[in-house]
Formats: C-alpha cells, sequence, structure tokens
C-alpha cells in the first residue's frame, strides 16, 4: 500500500519516513506522539528528522489521501461516504482551530478541535479518506495565519460547511458514486442538498424536526403547498408507519427491525440558488417498537429506495462511530501534539493509512478465526 500512496512524494527520503511514521503508529503503545514513534523506529536523530517531515515538510497531503482513497475502493468496495465530525479536546489553547465551545452530543464545554472525515464505509469496515478541519473567524487573522502556518486559501466556515466541502473535494477523486450519509442536524439543508445533488451524488440527511418542508404525497391529502415544520408532517403521518426488517451493516445473520413512516416532500432551493424546480425528496421517521419514543428523521432523495434499504444505510454513521473508537483512534488520529495547520493534516492523513492497515489486518484475523 505505502508504495502506492507516497508515489507522489519525489524523495526517497521522505517515502521512507512516511513508511516509518505509519509503522509508529500501528505498533507503538499508548499516545501516537512524534517523540514515541521516533523511540520506536530510531531514537533522538529520528525524532527530529520526524518532526520536520510532519511539520515542516514541503509533501502534499491531497495526493496521499486521493491515492489512500483510490486504494480502499479497491480492498473495501464502499456502500456510502459518511461524512462526520471529530472531536479532539485540547489542554492548551494553541494548537491550530482550538476554540472553547459547546458541543451537544458531549453535554459540555469542551476546549478542542473540531474537524470533519470522510468515510468509506464497506461490507466488513469502514475507514477514514478525507478530513478537513473546521476554522472560525477567530483562525483568520494575520498573527493567527502566520504562527499555524495556515495557507491564504484557507477560510472560516461552520461545520457543516466544511462538511459539504470535505465531501465535495473527496468527489472530485474518480472515486465510485455512492450515497452520501450525514447527521445535518443545525445545519443549512437546503444547500447542502442542492450541492450535494449538484455533483450527482444521492444523500440521506439525518435532520432536524423544525426543518420545513412541503408535503407532497398524495397519502396525506388536505396540506398546501406551504412548508410545514417537520414534526408536523411525522405527526400527521403516523398513521403510515409500517414495521421493516433489515440487515445490519456489518452483514451476516443480525437483523433488526423499527417502525418506519415516509413521506413525500419537496424541499425549496436557497434563493441565491432557485432554479424555478424543487427538489422531490422522501422524509423518513425510523423508529423502534416504543411508541413513546420519538424517531429518527431522515431526508433522502432515494425516493424509489426500499425502507429496508433505506434503515441499512442509515446504520453506517452508527458503524462509523464502532469504527473510529476500534481503529482510527486505536493508531491515534486525535494524538497529533503540534501547532501548526500542515502538520494537523500530514498526521490524520498517515493516521488514516494505518487505520486501514489496522482494518485490514482485524478483518485477516477475523477471516482466520472463522477459517479455524
Amino acid at each position: 500500500m505505502c508504495s502506492l500512496l507516497f508515489a507522489s512524494l519525489p524523495r526517497s527520503d521522505q517515502r521512507r519516513k512516511g513508511m516509518e511514521y505509519i509503522r509508529g503508529l500501528l505498533e507503538v503503545r499508548g499516545r501516537k506522539s512524534i517523540r514515541n514513534i521516533a523511540a520506536l523506529v530510531g531514537g533522538q536523530a529520528t525524532e527530529q528528522s520526524l518532526h520536520h517531515f510532519i511539520s515542516d515538510s514541503s509533501w502534499e497531503w491531497v495526493p496521499v489521501r486521493r491515492a489512500l482513497a483510490r486504494y480502499a475502493v479497491s480492498v473495501v468496495p464502499p456502500q456510502a461516504w459518511v461524512v462526520r465530525p471529530m472531536v479532539i479536546p485540547k489542554a492548551g489553547r494553541h494548537s491550530v482551530g482550538v476554540e472553547r465551545r459547546f458541543f451537544p452530543e458531549h453535554g459540555q464545554m469542551l476546549n478542542a478541535q473540531q474537524a470533519v472525515g470522510v468515510w468509506a464505509v464497506g461490507e466488513e469496515t469502514c475507514v477514514p479518506v478525507n478530513w478537513r478541519l473546521q476554522l472560525s473567524p477567530g483562525w483568520i487573522t494575520e498573527d493567527r495565519r502566520r504562527r499555524a502556518s495556515i495557507p491564504d486559501d484557507a477560510c472560516a466556515e461552520s461545520l457543516g460547511e466544511c462538511a459539504v466541502r470535505a465531501c465535495l473535494e473527496t468527489a472530485t477523486w474518480g472515486l465510485p458514486s455512492r450515497p452520501v450519509v450525514m447527521d445535518a442536524r443545525g445545519w443549512d439543508v437546503a444547500s447542502i442538498v442542492s450541492r450535494i445533488q449538484g455533483r450527482g451524488m444521492p444523500l440521506l440527511l439525518r435532520v432536524d424536526e423544525s426543518l420545513r418542508l412541503s408535503v407532497a404525497d398524495p397519502a396525506l391529502p388536505g396540506f398546501d403547498a406551504a412548508p410545514r415544520p417537520v414534526r408536523q408532517i411525522m405527526s400527521a403521518g403516523r398513521a403510515l408507519r409500517r414495521p421493516v426488517l433489515w440487515p445490519g451493516v456489518s452483514g451476516g445473520t443480525v437483523m433488526r427491525s423499527g417502525l418506519v413512516s415516509a413521506v413525500r416532500v419537496t424541499l425549496h432551493a436557497p434563493r441565491s440558488r432557485r432554479t424555478g424546480r424543487r427538489s422531490d425528496l422522501l422524509l423518513l421517521g425510523a423508529g423502534n417498537h416504543d411508541r413513546r419514543r420519538p424517531p429518527e428523521v431522515w431526508l433522502t432523495d432515494l425516493t424509489s429506495a426500499p425502507p429496508a434499504f433505506l434503515m441499512r444505510l442509515r446504520e453506517t454513521v452508527h458503524r462509523v462511530d464502532e469504527d473510529f473508537a476500534r481503529g482510527a483512534d486505536r493508531v491515534g488520529i486525535r494524538d497529533f501534539a503540534g501547532r501548526s495547520y500542515r502538520g494537523w493534516h500530514r498526521h490524520v492523513t498517515l493516521a488514516s493509512a494505518a487505520s486501514l492497515l489496522a482494518a485490514l489486518g482485524d478483518a485477516d484475523d477475523r477471516a482466520l478465526d472463522y477459517a479455524s
């Protein structure tokens, strides 16, 4: 894999250091710091050269990620592209992108970096292939740009904008077209739908109950063309709920079940992007058999897909969360301790490669266990 991964690196010493770094991410116990990696592969002189290779060298990470993504889809044929945020808690305030903010998923204020990963999710495993670091307006000042080596084309953006740009960049790499799955609650859903559909990519988005849509389903008469909150549409569509059975995303014999309602809706494009057309979509209420709990609400343009397929696709988000803990976190995806923008990107690129190698090794181990 490394011979393909580092084909864009012009010097043999850079390719060698890249392999050493990945080896360290796979083999070092505990924190995957440059110091700990150097201790494994060569000592103090190696620490200095590895630090330069990650933080100050000239090699570009985008060609390496593109090569990683193409290799990944050849060995882990993707069922979906899952776009998922990553929170990286930090003790100090000098690492690039660090902000103190409230994270709803953690229920508390954290001093942290926040990034977005694009994951290829296959039948047996999943792996991150691209990353984008979110930067707030406070990081786009001349002084902070200089100290953190932030390039001129990097800009401040919301988390939703960060997610869309990571997805659209990945889409330019000549990879297979697969559904884009993401949790878009709190984001500009109309903009996301418009931009991802503009690339010809199908999508499945988790949305807020406050999102306003227009009902276009003959099974729900009495609605005019006025946009209504999703919670109102789902309440009116309670009678449409049907039991659905689908296989888990990991394959095998494990089956899952739930109550699913599906309502055809339309979403008006943002005023700046209106073309006179409305986007025909399907609104899904996905819940379990406990009718007291509100269902998850998802929006998709896969309007002819069976509900069982969409429910299986929905689970890829949870699959990424599980594999992140088992794989990417295990190889130190969040362990970069430097302050620079370029250093962070190079580290997560190589950690993503290590994550793929670890995942393939785990898959081989499972196959051997099964065979024995």
